[in-house]
C-alpha cells in the first residue's frame, strides 16, 4: 500500500459521521460544508433588508465568542456602511476571503438555534456578500477579535425608512424584556438581539464618531496602562483595546483608520479631550428608555381645548430631540460647532420650534 493510499484510509477512517458532512478540511477550525449540510442548516429567511445583515453580522460576532460588538453606522447619498467591531475569537489572515465562500463556516460542532432559526450552516457571510457592493474583513487575527465592512447601496437593498425611533421595550408573560413596538430598523435589529443576549454579549450602536469615542473610553477604563510602557504596536492589543493606546491625535487617526473608522483631526481631538461622551450599550439605553416611559403618565385629554393646537406627548418630544440631536450631528461637524445642552423642543398651536443652544469651536 502506498504512503498516499494509507494517509487517504487513515483520514477515512478518523473522519467517520463528521466526513459525510464535510467537503473540504481548510485548517485552523474552519470547514467548508457539503452542500447537503448547509442546507440542512438552513435559516429562517435570506438577507431581504439591511436590517438582516445587522442580525447575521450580531449573531455571526456571538457565535465567534463576543461579548462586546461594536456598530458603527452611516449612510451617504443612499450608500449605507456598516462596521462591526467585536472582541470575539477571531479570523485567520488566509480565512479573511474564504469565510464569504459558501458553506464556509468555524461552527461544525456549534451550531445556534435563536429566534431568528438555526445559525452556523455557513451561508450568512455567503448571502450578505451577494447583496451588498462590499463585504470585507478590514481586520482580524486569532484571539483578538474582529472587524468586518459592509456598504450596502440600498437602492438594491432596501432600509427601513425611519432609523432614528428607538422601539418601546415591555417584558413578556415569561418576564423577558422584548421589544413590542417602534418600526423594524436597524436600532429594532440591534435591540432585539440585545435583549435575547441581556447577560451574554453588549452591543453598542452609533456614527463612526461615536463608536470610536466608546471604544477609545472602553479601552482606556479597561486596559492596564502599564502594559502600555512596552507596547511596540497597537496592533499587539486586541482590536476593540487599540485606540486607547493612542499616543496623540495623529495616532488616534492611524489607529482608526487601521479599523475602518474614518476620522478628523478635529474629532480625533474632541475624543481624546473627553468632548465626545461614549455610547450606552443598546440593551441599558432601551431600558432607560422604558423607564422614562414608566415614570410619565399620561395626561388628562381636554378635548375642547386640544381640537384647537397641536399636542405632543412628553416622551415623543423627548424622542424627537434626541433624534434631531443625533442629526445635528453631521452640521457640527462641518461647522465646528457643538451643542452646549440638549434641544429644546417648543410645541404650539400650529408650530414646532427646536432651537439649538451652541458653542463654536476654535
Amino acid at each position: 500500500m502506498s504512503d498516499a493510499s494509507g494517509l487517504i484510509s487513515f483520514i477515512a477512517s478518523m473522519s467517520g459521521e463528521g466526513n459525510l458532512r464535510v467537503e473540504e478540511n481548510l485548517g485552523d477550525g474552519f470547514v467548508r460544508l457539503r452542500v447537503s449540510e448547509a442546507e440542512r442548516r438552513q435559516a429562517k429567511h435570506d438577507i431581504q433588508h439591511v436590517e438582516d445583515i445587522v442580525i447575521e453580522m450580531l449573531r455571526n460576532a456571538r457565535d465567534a465568542g463576543a461579548t462586546r460588538i461594536y456598530l458603527a453606522t452611516q449612510k451617504e447619498e443612499g450608500v449605507r456602511t456598516l462596521l462591526f467591531l467585536d472582541n470575539g475569537s477571531g479570523i485567520p489572515a488566509d480565512m479573511h476571503e474564504r469565510i464569504f465562500d459558501a458553506r464556509v463556516t468555524s461552527k461544525l460542532e456549534s451550531m445556534k438555534m435563536d429566534r431568528w432559526g438555526v445559525h452556523g450552516r455557513g451561508m450568512a457571510l455567503f448571502s450578505i456578500r451577494q447583496n451588498a457592493d462590499e463585504a470585507s474583513v478590514v481586520c482580524s487575527e486569532p484571539g483578538k477579535g474582529s472587524s468586518i465592512r459592509v456598504v450596502v447601496d440600498t437602492a438594491r437593498l432596501n432600509e427601513r425608512a425611519d432609523q432614528s425611533t428607538w422601539p418601546v421595550a415591555e417584558k413578556d408573560d415569561a418576564g423577558q424584556l422584548v421589544c413590542s413596538r417602534g418600526p423594524h430598523n436597524m436600532i429594532r435589529a440591534a435591540c432585539e438581539f440585545a435583549c435575547s443576549e441581556l447577560h451574554g454579549c453588549d452591543v453598542y450602536m452609533g456614527s463612526p464618531t461615536e463608536i470610536a469615542a466608546t471604544l477609545f473610553a472602553h479601552a482606556t477604563r479597561d486596559v492596564d496602562t502599564s502594559t502600555l510602557l512596552f507596547l511596540n504596536d497597537a496592533a499587539d492589543l486586541p482590536i476593540i483595546e487599540r485606540l486607547g493606546s493612542a499616543a496623540d491625535a495623529s495616532d488616534f487617526i492611524a489607529i482608526a483608520a487601521s479599523l475602518g473608522l474614518s476620522i478628523s483631526e478635529r474629532t480625533a481631538h474632541r475624543i481624546l479631550n473627553g468632548s465626545i461622551k461614549p455610547q450606552r450599550s443598546v440593551a441599558s439605553r432601551l431600558l432607560r428608555e422604558r423607564s422614562a416611559g414608566q415614570r410619565s403618565k399620561p395626561a388628562d385629554i381636554d378635548l375642547e381645548r386640544d381640537r384647537r393646537g397641536l399636542k405632543m406627548a412628553r416622551e415623543d418630544i423627548e424622542r424627537f430631540s434626541r433624534a434631531v440631536e443625533r442629526d445635528f450631528a453631521d452640521l457640527a461637524q462641518r461647522y465646528y460647532l457643538s451643542l452646549a445642552g440638549d434641544p429644546r423642543v417648543r410645541v404650539t398651536r400650529d408650530k414646532i420650534t427646536v432651537t439649538f443652544d451652541i458653542g463654536k469651536e476654535e
